[in-house]
């Protein structure tokens, strides 16, 4: 299904009756990977999983978006389907957003799951120092080196072959976007969140490494961390059978109060 949403069109899919909950993805992610999460909770709820903009079927922002647009984009969802009260489960970019969202609107997020969720400036070693001088040392010299070839295709060209792998997956106004996004930190945001959190995380998770979710821990008040032993920054699929049994927990516990 399709919603259109200040002129962006967002796919999205809804299944099942009860309380709403709403599935936020990870950053180059899409819909098929929440889809194990909202198959299992669709008999028990009614389940929304959305394509971010820039992500599977739904279209590019117009315009250079940050973690706080990403946030209201997903607010006006939440209005026009009609929820009045929503459980987020955020992955990664989509527990940023959560985040940003439990602090904004702590009246509609009843319950929250955020899942090796991002967020949190890493720590600057010294290795991650060489590793950006040593990139912009690599950029300069291919400037020099091909600079008969227009810069914007010169540029294109060397991020494709010497960036991230987000960077390099992305283009165009995405790779703008992305570079917005990941210096985003929400860590002054945790101590405001009052929306009851479980944090899910991977012990070998790399990409948001674990320490990030003991921060958020100690610093989102009543929330707890789990950790999951053999697995990643897809934690939830790594372990999916011990996740379920962690998130009905949380969501039965609710249910009870």
């Amino acid at each position: 299904m399709k919603v259109n949403i200040d002129g962006v069109e967002i796919n999205y899919i809804c299944e099942g009756e009860g309380k709403n909950v709403l599935l936020l993805h990870g950053w180059a992610a899409n819909i098929g990977t929440m889809l194990p999460i909202h198959n299992h909770l669709k008999d028990k709820f009614k389940v929304y999983t959305l394509d971010f903009p820039g992500c599977g079927e739904s279209e590019e922002p117009k315009d250079v978006w940050g973690v706080y647009e990403y946030a209201d984009m997903v607010k006006k969802f939440i209005d026009i389907m009609g929820m009045d009260e929503v459980i987020l489960i955020g992955h990664s970019h989509g527990g940023r957003v959560s985040i940003v969202l439990s602090t904004q609107y702590p009246d509609m997020v009843k319950q929250m799951i955020l899942i090796d969720s991002a967020g949190i400036i890493p720590k600057r070693t010294l290795k991650y120092y060489f590793k950006i001088y040593t990139f912009k040392t690599l950029r300069k010299i291919y400037n020099l080196a091909f600079f008969w070839i227009d810069k914007e295709k010169r540029l294109e060209k060397f991020y494709k072959k010497f960036g991230s792998t987000d960077y390099q997956q992305a283009s165009g106004v995405m790779r703008k976007i992305l570079v917005k996004v990941v210096n985003a930190n929400l860590r002054p945001l945790l101590k405001d969140i009052k929306t009851p959190t479980l944090l899910v995380w991977g012990r070998e998770d790399n990409d948001t490494p674990v320490y990030m979710g003991e921060i958020m821990e100690k610093e989102i008040k009543g929330s707890g961390l789990v950790v999951l032993e053999n697995a990643g920054h897809y934690s939830y699929l790594d372990q999916f059978n011990r996740f379920k049994l962690i998130l009905d927990s949380f969501l039965t516990d609710d249910k009870n109060n």
